[in-house]
């Protein structure tokens, strides 16, 4: 995100920060039983003090320190989850960037049905542009069908008890390659179902990306 002073889920669009506009999303579905936002730890309080500011205190939300990565933070709030509730096999989490706060209540509703019915579901659209692969950077190395391509956003959303068990089965090694949630279920022979996402729900990483979710807001603004 460049020269800021802080994690890029406090930065604003339109007058209030991301995480705000994100986390009322989830408040607005009385499926959930709670709503985990894992942090850092050295912005806990800080993150309590924007969602009693913007949202006011509400029995659902729990803030609990995040892990060293994404996997690790997902971890956590299950971890949370076992420690206050229990599991149960009917547990479903659904994961989502804080940084993405244009999710829709379909994309939500179609994420618990895919991971009751499923077990685990990702969220995609398919690809607009030819994607490339290459493994040394400078040469192509394939160019898949693009028909079979999609991206990936979240949510993300699983079965918790088939999630817990498939990730403190991986070993080392496993553990390092991953940079998504839905790859614990794939390297375990599961089959994640498909959400079809929006183009729109953005993952708000680079200066460019917050003038876009600026000016998306704008244009639901004025509707």
């Amino acid at each position: 995100m460049g020269n800021v002073d802080r994690p890029k889920q406090f930065l604003s669009i339109g007058e209030r920060p991301i995480i705000v506009h994100t986390v009322e999303k989830f408040l607005l579905h009385e499926e959930f039983d709670r709503i985990i936002i894992v942090t850092p730890t050295a912005w806990i309080n800080y993150t309590r003090d924007i969602l009693e500011k913007y949202i006011g205190k509400d029995e659902r939300l729990v803030i609990t320190p995040g892990g060293q990565d994404r996997n690790e933070s997902i971890m956590a709030a299950v971890n949370w989850i076992e420690e206050k509730n229990g599991l149960s096999d009917e547990d479903i989490i659904v994961t989502h960037d804080a940084v993405r706060p244009f999710l829709t209540h379909r994309i939500i509703k179609e994420n618990i049905e895919a991971a009751q019915k499923f077990g685990s579901c990702d969220t995609v659209i398919s690809a607009i542009d030819t994607i490339v692969a290459s493994t040394n950077g400078k040469t192509i190395t394939d160019i898949p069908v693009r028909d079979q391509m999609y991206q990936g956003q979240t949510p993300q959303s699983f079965q918790i008890t088939k999630l817990k068990s498939h990730y403190e089965s991986l070993s080392t090694e496993e553990r390092a390659i991953l940079t998504d949630a839905c790859k614990i279920l794939l390297l375990k022979g599961e089959d994640v179902a498909l959400v079809t996402g929006e183009l729109f729900n953005i993952k708000v990483t680079t200066p460019y990306d917050l003038r876009i979710a600026n000016a998306i807001l704008k244009e639901r603004i004025h509707q």
